[in-house]
């Protein structure tokens, strides 16, 4: 058990992401179906946006549907849109009430209509929040995303708006759907597996990455404070040495 006085509240993760992964399969051992889990992993999200808030973190993205998912079966991914819908419902109070602003990058269009009309409700509702940025990751995949930007910078290109040789990193970056956030500082994946997942593909390039067996339902505040103080550990170089450092 760890507790918030063994963190470095001044040396916290400006911004962090999650892959929220081992629902199902906390289910299955459970011999549950996995829209059990699912509701589950409910419970979670609120915990550790509610401990985020509390301990100063100021970006949480949360991977919460990815474009993958939408090859489900049709009863569980009807069941997750139904747990989203609920869950925004149910937590725009909660958002209003602890100054939490809430965004969302992916694609939104593909999203059923009144669960998109939910998601732009509470966007619209919170926007003028700031303690917390809470950054549902839905119907997003990374590739996607990189290809929509580049076209999106092509567009400028055959418009005379942009030349071929100004187009930059930052020029790339600014036409993501996180064009307003920081990149991550920690991604954390619970559920065993080690891998990205299309998750932030561009962003994630220098962040510290936080692998837990951990299933989602099961990962609450303690665990993500462990996470956090795994971060705290390690030594952030960006390419430089770490003597670079020391001397700066």
């Amino acid at each position: 058990m760890i507790h918030t006085d063994a963190i470095d509240l001044e040396r916290l993760p400006r911004h962090v992401a999650i892959i929220m992964d081992g629902n199902g399969r906390w289910a299955k051992r459970k011999r549950k179906p996995r829209l059990f889990g699912h509701k589950a992993g409910a419970d979670s999200v609120r915990d550790i946006v509610e401990i985020s808030r509390e301990i100063g973190v100021k970006y949480l993205t949360l991977y919460a549907f990815s474009s993958e998912n939408w090859n489900r079966p049709p009863h569980e991914v009807s069941g997750l849109m139904s747990i989203l819908k609920r869950y925004l419902e149910s937590e725009l109070p909660r958002m209003q009430k602890n100054d939490i602003r809430l965004m969302s990058i992916g694609d939104r269009d593909k999203l059923p209509e009144p669960v998109r009309e939910t998601l732009e409700n509470v966007i619209q509702k919170t926007s003028a929040n700031s303690q917390l940025i809470l950054n549902l990751a839905l119907s997003y995949g990374a590739r996607d995303e990189i290809v929509r930007a580049i076209k999106a910078v092509a567009r400028e290109c055959l418009a005379g708006e942009r030349e071929i040789d100004t187009i930059t990193g930052e020029v790339v970056n600014n036409h993501l759907d996180t064009a307003s956030l920081p990149d991550p500082d920690l991604l954390i994946r619970t559920g065993g597996e080690s891998r990205l997942s299309n998750f932030m593909l561009w962003q994630v390039s220098y962040s510290e990455i936080y692998f837990t067996d951990v299933m989602w339902p099961e990962f609450r505040k303690d665990m993500f404070l462990q996470a956090l103080s795994e971060y705290q550990s390690r030594e952030r170089r960006f390419g430089r040495t770490g003597e670079q450092l020391h001397i700066e």
